[in-house]
């Protein structure tokens, strides 16, 4: 029997992994299901891979939603929502952001005559009606391409469809860090609209990543938004959001972060030799490889020698690898040198070592 020919990754339905969104769904958290007074910050605060920014326009919530669009699958969004209004300055913005590694889209092949367009779908919701921006950035070459779509019924729940033509100008590095990101524009001051809105791929200028007429989120604490379902794919037609089982898309998430809970009071995160009274070396291992050798903190760990147990209070020195991380725990004094124990969780609902290796730049 003749073997039917393999399709191209990201041109048919039946091809995985054609997303190039992890958590396109929203159905990770890791970090927590809700983050209250963002205010004039930049991070990562609920949803997995997903980042906020905003300056000067006002406070805002952002939260694991459970609305969703009916009958789509979803049963997740990630939703803004606007507690302390303030009125727009040239400089303001409200964005959320998404970065993707260069060595996952060579495929795209991008700065080449060959290059491929790129279809986004999402499902989105929000109180103000009128035009929003959509802006799709290159990172290694400083290029850029922005497209507007309109949210036409005010609460309710719209699918939106942006095709993206290939750019044959400038390669992506094949490398583990940011070579594309895009950005769902909420807000823009004039510092990103007076100019002409790049609506083909050019060289980045502030003033025309975003329409003139792009609405403004943050003038009224009426103001909110909820975006699911985002999926960017090879193409130019959008296919059926691509639904991963929950521990792949988890596993995915991991790469970039990890947050290790205790899930009860004998939670062990890792274990260890004392190195004098108060030091205990110890060795802790990732859930799985992570994208680069992450930052990291903990909250409320004990290590426990035999039945002597004596609380962390610091750590003193790290060497933080891809796949685990060695660290000197800072203890209460009283360990006796030389022997082993384990770090375990101080109470069954604080206690965490969490490492970050983001895409942050």
């Amino acid at each position: 029997m003749a073997l039917s020919k393999i399709p191209s990754a990201g041109f048919q339905d039946n091809v995985k992994f054609r997303n190039i969104i992890i958590n396109g769904d929203m159905s990770i958290a890791q970090r927590g299901t809700s983050e209250t007074g963002i205010s004039n910050t930049t991070g990562y605060f609920t949803c997995d891979r997903w980042r906020f920014l905003t300056s000067g326009t006002g406070t805002w919530t952002q939260s694991q939603s459970t609305d969703v669009p009916s009958g789509q699958g979803f049963a997740n969004s990630i939703k803004l929502d606007c507690t302390t209004s303030n009125t727009q300055s040239s400089a303001d913005y409200l964005m959320l952001n998404y970065n993707i590694e260069g060595q996952h889209i060579q495929y795209l092949k991008k700065g080449t005559s060959n290059a491929e367009s790129l279809t986004v779908s999402f499902w989105t919701k929000s109180n103000k009606t009128g035009t929003y921006t959509f802006e799709l950035d290159d990172t290694d070459n400083n290029r850029s391409i922005s497209k507007t779509y309109t949210v036409d019924s005010a609460n309710t729940w719209e699918k939106k469809t942006i095709t993206i033509e290939g750019d044959t100008t400038g390669t992506l590095d094949n490398d583990n860090n940011k070579s594309l990101r895009f950005y769902f524009w909420f807000s823009a001051g004039s510092g990103y609209t007076s100019g002409t809105l790049q609506t083909s791929w050019q060289s980045t200028t502030d003033a025309n990543r975003v329409s003139s007429s792009n609405v403004y989120l943050g003038d009224s604490t009426n103001d909110e938004v909820y975006i699911t379902g985002v999926q960017l794919e090879a193409g130019t037609t959008a296919s059926d959001f691509e639904f991963l089982p929950h521990d792949v898309n988890r596993r995915r998430c991991d790469r970039y972060f990890q947050r290790i809970l205790s899930d009860s009071a004998y939670t062990a995160f890792g274990a260890g030799t004392v190195y004098s009274s108060t030091i205990a070396p110890t060795f802790i291992p990732y859930r799985l490889e992570m994208r680069s050798s992450p930052t990291f903190s903990v909250s409320n760990l004990t290590f426990t020698q035999g039945d002597a147990s004596r609380a962390v209070t610091s750590v003193s020195s790290t060497n933080a690898g891809k796949s685990s991380l060695y660290i000197d725990l800072v203890c209460s004094s009283g360990m006796t040198v030389g022997r082993g124990g384990i770090v375990v969780a101080s109470n069954n609902t604080g206690s965490y070592i969490q490492m970050d290796a983001e895409l942050w730049l």
